[in-house]
């Protein structure tokens, strides 16, 4: 059970890692489309690398090649479902899902959750899987996407008529569902360990969904897809350093 421990507490540092990234909302009164592409670029080449180097080979390497393909399937399907039922609001993409009547701000924090929880999974995952020094470098990894993924939350609700505080306070709490998704991830594969492999994978599908299908294209809306390449190429070598030292 400390292997549990283990994982919850660190999808939960990892998760608090967005409030750093909500402070500068004390210091400015609002981002650029230019900045705000090159932090959703970083944040997704971190999270492209953790999702090949720190789960999704594992997978393959603790199972087959072919359990390893129907995880990440059902893991981008699971994502692709979630998105469709559940109502968000991106602030370029703008409404996806059902249509309701509720205030945008909460659809903000919706959308935020759809990224979060499959991040607090997999570092959940990858504790249960044994390995602390490779799930000790996806944990940092994580945390470290999680600081320019929460100013990129924080800094354009400013722009929205938010008070700091507020934007502040979404940022917070968009972090507080990863040590929900770590707790998940961790007490599945250590109480059924069978399913390692397929788990591995399964949280590199969610990962690679919220890369492909909501970062990158958010990272481009504004045309500013060359720089936000750039960086995700810069996150991507980040990841794939820290998953090579301390792995």
């Amino acid at each position: 059970m400390e292997i549990i421990l283990y994982g919850f507490l660190a999808s939960l540092a990892a998760g608090l890692a967005t409030s750093i990234g909500g402070l500068p909302v004390f210091f400015f009164k609002k981002i650029g489309h230019k900045a705000y592409s090159a932090m959703l670029g970083v944040s997704g080449g971190i999270m492209l690398a953790a999702t090949i180097f720190s789960l999704l080979l594992p997978g393959i390497e603790k199972g087959n090649v072919y359990v390893a393909a129907a995880g990440l399937l059902c893991g981008v399907l699971f994502v692709e479902i979630i998105a469709r039922l559940v109502p968000h609001e991106h602030f370029f993409k703008g409404h996806e899902g059902p249509d309701v009547n509720i205030k945008r701000v909460f659809l903000f924090i919706l959308a935020i959750t759809i990224h979060n929880f499959p991040e607090g999974m997999s570092v959940g995952v990858g504790y249960g899987a044994g390995d602390l020094k490779n799930a000790l470098a996806l944990a940092i990894g994580i945390g470290i996407q999680n600081i320019p993924e929460g100013a990129a939350v924080a800094l354009p609700m400013l722009s929205l008529g938010y008070a700091p505080r507020q934007a502040f306070g979404v940022a917070f709490l968009s972090g507080l569902v990863e040590p929900l998704g770590g707790l998940l991830g961790v007490t599945a594969v250590t109480l059924f360990s069978g399913v390692l492999p397929f788990a591995l994978s399964f949280s590199a599908g969610c990962m690679l969904y919220v890369i492909s299908g909501e970062m990158i294209p958010e990272s481009h809306e504004k045309g500013y897809g060359k720089l936000a390449t750039w960086y995700l190429v810069a996150g991507f070598i980040i990841m794939m350093l820290l998953d090579n030292l301390l792995g």
